[in-house]
């Protein structure tokens, strides 16, 4: 699996350990006494070109059956954001993995704004964002016959019980939730033959006290970090869009300048990847190796980068 801190698990956490989505989808993969060789490569605060460099080159090499590439959250939240970058570094990405005879699994996220409850001016910015970054993951999903689960609903945005204390990742429900979206959509294309993971939590959830104390350290770790990079520009951004509204104009020509630079990212990534459903390729799941599984070897492994 490549991506970010929602692949690595973060908000779901066993034995002092992330779990997460992944893991917990790996175990229905294979036929109950089959193993299933699981490689997860996600690592907290990756953007897309974390995942299109190191994440991607060991990806390649281990062969994979099955590959999720969920990304771009983070980029949305830097001050060098950049459409037509993301879009030519996931496809890059994607079209390697399928010209080796992986199975895409992507998905679409809610915003950060929207998550974090952000006033309007500061919000609409970071839903721009977020929206190009889903439209692209949805144009090279269907280049590719990616297995894509749609996160970005609100029935999944609204269910808090659905996410951890600080608001950006899913909680152990969540992850729950995610596994049981990608492994009901993986039994339809018959590449999961094991049982999906069960919905409830296995452990109680964390406690308030915990909860404050996670967010008192890491929590505003990761604010101090986003402020030094992404709050100048974001400010600015809010003044854009306090300007427009102030001079009459509402948000239509920021909207508008933000979908001309998503058709110029979409009109850049290359039209001649492979077809994902080209003749010859095995997209039929092997028992056993059928989750970022390396055909020579049936161990199951976890490294982590980062």
């Amino acid at each position: 699996m490549l991506g970010d801190s929602l692949s690595e698990g973060v908000g779901d956490r066993v034995d002092g350990a992330w779990r997460g989505w992944a893991a917990l989808l790996a175990d229905g993969l294979a036929p109950d006494g089959e193993e299933t060789a699981f490689l997860n490569l996600a690592v907290s605060g990756a953007l897309s070109g974390d995942v299109a460099g190191e994440q991607a080159r060991r990806a390649l090499a281990f062969r994979p059956h099955l590959a999720s590439v969920v990304v771009g959250v983070n980029d949305t939240l830097r001050r060098t954001f950049d459409i037509a970058l993301l879009a030519r570094r996931l496809d890059r990405v994607c079209g390697d993995l399928d010209a080796r005879g992986a199975v895409l699994l992507t998905a679409c996220l809610p915003d950060p704004g929207r998550m974090l409850g952000l006033p309007p001016p500061l919000a609409r910015p970071l839903a721009r964002r977020q929206r190009s970054v889903n439209a692209v993951v949805h144009a090279l999903s269907a280049r590719y016959g990616a297995v894509h689960l749609h996160l970005a609903d609100r029935a999944w945005i609204d269910d808090r019980t659905l996410w951890s204390a600080d608001r950006l990742h899913p909680g152990e429900r969540g992850h729950r939730a995610v596994a049981a979206g990608f492994h009901r959509l993986l039994a339809d294309r018959g590449l999961a033959h094991g049982a999906p993971p069960a919905p409830g939590p296995d452990r109680p959830p964390p406690t308030r006290a915990e909860s404050l104390l996670w967010l008192a350290t890491a929590g505003t770790g990761w604010v101090l970090r986003r402020s030094r990079d992404l709050l100048p520009q974001l400010l600015l951004l809010a003044a854009a869009e306090l300007r427009h509204r102030a001079d009459g104009t509402g948000t239509g020509p920021l909207d508008a300048h933000a979908d001309d630079a998503l058709a110029a990212a979409l009109a850049s990534v290359t039209a001649n990847r492979a077809s994902a459903h080209r003749t010859g390729t095995n997209r039929t799941a092997v028992p056993g190796t059928a989750w970022a599984a390396a055909p020579r070897s049936a161990s199951r492994t976890t490294p982590t980068t980062g």
